[in-house]
């Protein structure tokens, strides 16, 4: 299984139609994304191609290929324009008999720990800043933002596939990957 990560959309249609033709070029199973979806912020300047009604039309469309945690700029609004669940912190999911969590790093990160095992996955957004470290047995991944990256970053996504995470930019291009043993 091949699975496509992206965060911080922040309601910007045109990096999103940038995400979605990586997600068709990798040929990806689902999609997960971790949270800030339809609001730009109040510490964001309005994104390129900001509008958050057709990022909730078009990402509708793929409802049935996608799983998504809250971030801090998802709300019960939010909720009633998408047809798939964006309220929870949180979420696990298993994957090649590893337990993955995913969340936008808002509430849970280093410093506020999900209740974790040494091999355990946790991939999150937030930070808009590319991660992929193993530190005391923990993966912490994290696949940037794909609309406001940070710290002279590129707008970027992650690939899960195998035994690898590969972090890459909206062309393609690896930036970062990391080796799940």
């Amino acid at each position: 299984m091949k699975i496509f990560f992206m965060s911080d959309i922040h309601g910007s249609l045109y990096y999103l139609n940038k995400a979605l033709k990586a997600y068709e070029r990798e040929k990806c199973e689902y999609i997960v994304i971790l949270g800030d979806i339809l609001y730009h912020g109040p510490r964001n300047d309005i994104p390129k191609g900001y509008d958050p009604k057709s990022v909730a039309n078009t990402l509708n469309k793929l409802k049935n290929k996608i799983m998504c945690v809250k971030g801090n700029c998802d709300g019960e609004v939010d909720q009633m324009m998408i047809e798939f669940p964006i309220l929870c912190d949180y979420s696990t999911i298993f994957y090649k008999e590893k337990r993955l969590f995913l969340t936008h790093g808002h509430k849970y990160n280093k410093n506020n720990m999900l209740p974790v095992d040494k091999g355990d996955i946790i991939i999150s957004g937030h930070t808009h800043i590319p991660v992929c470290e193993k530190v005391e047995g923990l993966y912490f991944i994290n696949p940037g933002s794909i609309t406001f990256p940070k710290e002279n970053t590129k707008h970027s996504y992650g690939i899960l596939e195998d035994d690898k995470f590969i972090i890459k930019d909206l062309n393609g291009e690896n930036i970062l990957q990391i080796t799940i043993e």
